[in-house]
């Protein structure tokens, strides 16, 4: 896939699955905002991607659920390189707990970074997608959560599901501006906060049906198939990416 000089920006994005994302894109052409809530991890993975597409990826670091940083990297793209072809709202937080103890704060958290952020990046880089002839393609990230229950995520499994009726419903908003949207849902993945846990791997191997968790290049690939211009009659879509886990449900130990 070539994504020559499209402009993307991508939250969450100093290491896991959206580290792969912005390191693809850079791979095959893009100009890449990358932002995550810490400055240094940001930084680093830029010097990182830089080493091998050298002044593809920019960081834009802050609290990408704040309206101050979603617009800075918004007018960042448009006003280094004239445009913004593709926003990828990856940044996301798991607070797991048992619903009868859920804190507010707790609800409110998840809720501000997970759909919130994800709603105003997207009506910030629509407003700028509109303007131009080619529009654009944007994609949440969503998750298997979603799906299927999880036992001590009720709040961000919430918050997953309604990330895919979004996109639904943005398909009549942004359709006529040749903008589209689509989500995708990983399963359990293999990234620096997931592989903390021991024993994650070993537990995930047992009840998937391919035998494996994802890797963050299996989630990336699919990500940028739903953002390539080859794509853009894709509108409204889900891809679930679990190597089968959802056709069967086995809660792991």
């Amino acid at each position: 896939m070539d994504f020559n000089n499209k402009v993307a920006i991508v939250t969450g994005a100093g290491q896991g699955i959206g580290f792969e994302i912005c390191k693809q894109l850079a791979g095959q052409g893009a100009l890449v905002i990358l932002n995550d809530l810490d400055a240094q991890l940001a930084q680093q993975a830029c010097t990182v991607i830089d080493q091998q597409c050298p002044g593809r990826v920019h960081a834009v670091p802050g609290d990408c659920s704040n309206m101050a940083v979603i617009n800075q990297m918004v007018e960042y793209a448009t006003g280094n390189f004239g445009r913004l072809d593709i926003a990828i709202a990856n940044a996301g937080i798991t607070l797991f707990g048992a619903f009868l103890d859920y804190r507010p704060e707790a609800f409110d958290q998840v809720m501000k970074v997970n759909l919130a952020g994800s709603f105003f990046l997207a009506q910030a880089a629509a407003r700028k997608m509109k303007q131009q002839p080619g529009g654009g393609s944007i994609l949440f990230m969503s998750s298997v959560t979603g799906h299927l229950a999880h036992k001590g995520l009720v709040a961000y499994g919430m918050s997953k599901a309604a990330l895919e009726m979004l996109a639904r419903n943005l398909v009549i908003e942004l359709s006529q501006y040749r903008i589209n949207i689509n989500t995708v849902a990983p399963g359990a993945t293999l990234t620096e906060r997931t592989t903390e846990n021991k024993n994650y791997e070993t537990a995930w191997q047992k009840i998937t049906p391919g035998g494996r968790p994802a890797t963050v290049a299996d989630i990336a690939n699919a990500v940028l198939f739903l953002v390539h211009e080859r794509s853009r009659h894709i509108n409204g879509q889900n891809i679930v990416i679990d190597g089968g886990w959802t056709s069967v449900g086995i809660q792991p130990e």
